[in-house]
C-alpha cells in the first residue's frame, strides 16, 4: 500500500515539475530583440555625467563644372573635388552637457580650363587645411530611451592652411600662385544622433551659422604680392555639405565603495 501511495505522489508531482522546467526554459530563451529592448529601456544612459565620447565625421564633394560663372573667372570645363575628415573626442561634465576637442583635415583639388579676361588658362590647384576646434555640446533626447537625440555644438576653430595653383597659357607661360592662410571661426552646428546598436551611433551634422576671420598671404612665382584680411558672418544651409559620422559613447567608470574601517 505504501508503495502504491509513493507511485501516486510521483505521478502527481511529475507533471508539475515538467511544467516548471518548461516555464524556466521559456523565460531563459529571450530573443536578441527582447534583450536589446530591455537594455535600451533600463540600462542605456549614453549622455550621463562622466561618460566619454569619440567620433569620426567625413564629408565629400565631387562636382563636374561646365560653363560656370565664378567671381573672377568662367569655368569652361573642370572638376572640383574636396573632402574633409574630422576626429572627435569629448567628456560629459554633466548630464547631456559635453566639452570636446576636434581635429580636422581638409583638402580641395581643381583641374580644368578657365577663362580669365582676356586669356584662356589651363588651371590646376590644391589646398590643404589643418584645424583644432574646442567646443561645447548640449543634447536633447527625442525619444524616451534616448536612442534618437538632437544636439547643438558651439565651437571655436583655429586652423592653418596653404594652397598652390598652377596656371598655364599659350602652352609655355606658367604662373605659380602660392598662399598661406590663417583661419578662425566661431560657429553653431546642429545635428542628430541615432544609436544603431548598443553604444555605437550614427551622426549627421550641419554648419549653419558662424563668424570667420581669414588672413591670407599670396606669392606669385616666388615674389610676395599681397596680404588679405577678411571678416565674414554667414548663415548658410547647404545639404551637400552634410557631415556624416560614426561615434562611440563610453560608459562612466563606476568607482567602488571604500570598505568601512
Amino acid at each position: 500500500m505504501k508503495h502504491l501511495k509513493v507511485v501516486f505522489v510521483l505521478l502527481f508531482l511529475a507533471p508539475l515539475f515538467l511544467i516548471a522546467q518548461k516555464e524556466k526554459k521559456s523565460a531563459d530563451k529571450s530573443t536578441p530583440y527582447e534583450l536589446m529592448s530591455s537594455y535600451y529601456a533600463n540600462d542605456f544612459k549614453p549622455f550621463k555625467k562622466h561618460s566619454f565620447y569619440t567620433g569620426l565625421a567625413v564629408s565629400l564633394s565631387d562636382r563636374s563644372l561646365n560653363n560656370v560663372n565664378q567671381l573672377i573667372q568662367n569655368v569652361i570645363e573642370g572638376n572640383d573635388l574636396s573632402y574633409e575628415v574630422v576626429f572627435k573626442g569629448g567628456f560629459y561634465t554633466g548630464d547631456y552637457a559635453m566639452v570636446g576637442l576636434d581635429f580636422e583635415y581638409k583638402e580641395e583639388k581643381f583641374e580644368g580650363t578657365v577663362f580669365r579676361q582676356p586669356d584662356t588658362l589651363q588651371s590646376n590647384s590644391i589646398s590643404r587645411l589643418y584645424s583644432l576646434t574646442p567646443n561645447v555640446r548640449s543634447t536633447v533626447p527625442l525619444t524616451e530611451n534616448e536612442r534618437l537625440s538632437f544636439f547643438t555644438i558651439l565651437g571655436v576653430a583655429v586652423g592653418v592652411g596653404n594652397s598652390l595653383t598652377r596656371n598655364t597659357k599659350n602652352l609655355d607661360e606658367i604662373e605659380k600662385v602660392y598662399t598661406d592662410d590663417f583661419n578662425m571661426r566661431i560657429g553653431i552646428s546642429p545635428g542628430v544622433t541615432f544609436f544603431a546598436i548598443e553604444n555605437f551611433a550614427l551622426e549627421i551634422q550641419l554648419d549653419v551659422l558662424g563668424y570667420e576671420l581669414r588672413v591670407r598671404k599670396s606669392e606669385i612665382n616666388g615674389v610676395e604680392q599681397s596680404k588679405d584680411v577678411r571678416n565674414n558672418i554667414d548663415f548658410n544651409i547647404d545639404i551637400l555639405s552634410l557631415k556624416l559620422g560614426l561615434a562611440y559613447y563610453f560608459k562612466p567608470i563606476k568607482k567602488g565603495k571604500k570598505p568601512k574601517r
